[in-house]
């Protein structure tokens, strides 16, 4: 039996009727790792000899009959941006590169006492600026598909290791398309749930109005699964939605005959790669066949999304990173300083890399006086245009569809001195997060041996919908998204 080609919830029912120990399992993925991890540098830190210990624990408590956990043994990959307890959290910054924090994030706490077994914290770009996971201070991760190629980001070591069965699942976060974009360019299955649906305590924030920890699976029924684990309120955070979720996984049937759906016209044309779109209308012809009836939308305040997110975000990294300063916890800079502000300036110069102290600074320049009204309070103004006509939608669509991502895995350096060219990689995932509402992004296709995702938007709080659309069209592709590595 080769356990690493099995899914998440294959794994839990192996163990769960004793066919296979936990132990088996977390050694066939360290074994996974130790056989793939020197090509792909997915995870930052591991965890190998905790994971046994837990493993072994699980095995005594299966063995006296006992409730060791929904899913007791199977192993998963936490982003490292995910607070986690007696284990570094570094946020792939020199900053935090020997941080040890005193408490789990909500999230990792969830899946935790489900009885999930944490592998390591996998790589990311710093503070989750990026969309390659070039811009991590701990260095490069390759995508499975093809080592030259990047596995996007910010989420991109979790992409990666679940792609590559280093790992069967993983925990990422999304604020412009973290999760989605790195999914759709790794050929896996990413979820950006509606903002407050998961708890953000232990998240560290980068744009808090529009972070959001999301699942990152091999398939659809995993993704429920996850979400089903992490979903709730959390009392710890103050964004948090008091309403109770719903059970994703148990009502997972595809049944989608007579949902309307509409392309977004502003995603889907100029700028986004023939063969991608190639790809992206073959699912439509799919979903078509399904029972889904497909119409176009123009949806003209997209136009505007990538500017005003690259306005808000960066606005709200240069409040959030503030904390950063070499006084309480972090790096701290080794040269001899004449006064507080040296030691300051030469901490953050030192400890950010260029793409976080870029946005830093564009981020502080649109809030200062002067500039607020200007590009904040505009951006602000653009960002309310796009969820009104998100609502206009809903009036009448019951999901709106688009590519992930413009093209497919692009070459590593090939964008990296090229802010803008980079920014343009979220250009289809940022408009979800600055409205708030939830999105998935599953396979679709290859295009020349690169995969190629569709990303299904829907309403706040319509999960399991968007969910029941992205598992019917996978079962009818029945793609085999597995790399050749």
């Amino acid at each position: 039996m080769d356990l690493i080609e099995k899914d998440a919830l294959t794994l839990g029912r192996l163990i769960a009727r004793r066919e296979v120990s936990a132990s088996e399992v977390v050694e066939a993925y360290l074994n996974r790792i130790e056989k793939v991890e020197s090509m792909l540098h997915a995870f930052i830190n591991l965890s190998g000899d905790l994971a046994r210990r837990l493993a072994a624990e699980i095995d005594e408590k299966i063995s006296r009959g006992e409730n060791a956990g929904e899913f007791a043994g199977v192993p998963i990959a936490i982003k490292d941006v995910l607070s986690t307890k007696n284990f570094p959290t570094t946020c792939a910054s020199r900053m935090l590169e020997n941080f040890v924090p005193v408490y789990d994030a909500t999230a990792v706490e969830k899946v935790l006492s489900a009885g999930c077994v944490m592998l390591g914290k996998t790589n990311m770009d710093e503070f989750a600026m990026g969309s390659s996971t070039e811009n991590s201070y701990f260095g490069v991760t390759r995508n499975p598909w093809d080592t030259d190629r990047v596995p996007g980001g910010s989420s991109g070591g979790s992409a990666a290791a679940v792609a590559a069965r280093e790992v069967p699942w993983a925990l990422g976060s999304d604020t412009g398309g973290s999760i989605r974009q790195p999914a759709a360019l790794c050929g896996i299955v990413g979820m950006k749930p509606t903002y407050g649906l998961v708890s953000r305590y232990g998240l560290v924030a980068f744009a808090s109005s529009l972070d959001q920890v999301g699942p990152m699976t091999l398939n659809v029924s995993d993704c429920a699964a996850l979400l089903g684990l992490i979903a709730g309120h959390d009392p710890l955070d103050s964004t948090s939605i008091p309403d109770e979720p719903e059970d994703y996984l148990s009502e997972l049937n595809g049944e989608i005959r007579g949902l309307k759906a509409a392309v977004v016209k502003e995603l889907s044309g100029e700028g986004i790669d023939p063969d991608v779109l190639r790809c992206f209308n073959e699912a439509l012809d799919t979903l078509d066949a399904c029972g889904v009836s497909i119409e176009e939308v123009s949806l003209s305040s997209f136009e505007y999304a990538l500017s005003a997110y690259y306005i808000i975000a960066p606005a709200e990294a240069s409040s959030n990173l503030a904390r950063f300063d070499g006084v309480r916890y972090g790096f701290r800079t080794d040269h001899e300083c004449d006064d507080v502000w040296e030691m300051y300036d030469r901490t953050r110069s030192e400890g950010f890399g260029g793409e976080v102290k870029r946005r830093i600074m564009l981020g502080t320049y649109a809030l200062s006086a002067g500039y607020y009204e200007a590009y904040y309070a505009q951006a602000q103004k653009i960002r309310t245009l796009i969820i009104n006509d998100y609502r206009k939608a809903w009036e009448k669509f019951d999901v709106l569809l688009s590519p992930t991502s413009p093209t497919t895995a692009f070459r590593i350096g090939e964008k990296i001195d090229d802010p803008l060219t980079m920014y343009l990689s979220d250009v289809c995932t940022i408009p979800v997060n600055l409205a708030g509402i939830p999105a998935i992004s599953v396979p679709c296709g290859l295009s020349e041996g690169l995969p190629v995702g569709l990303q299904i938007m829907g309403p706040p709080l319509k999960e399991l919908r968007i969910l029941n659309v992205a598992y019917a069209l996978e079962q009818s592709l029945n793609l085999n998204m597995r790399p050749p590595i």
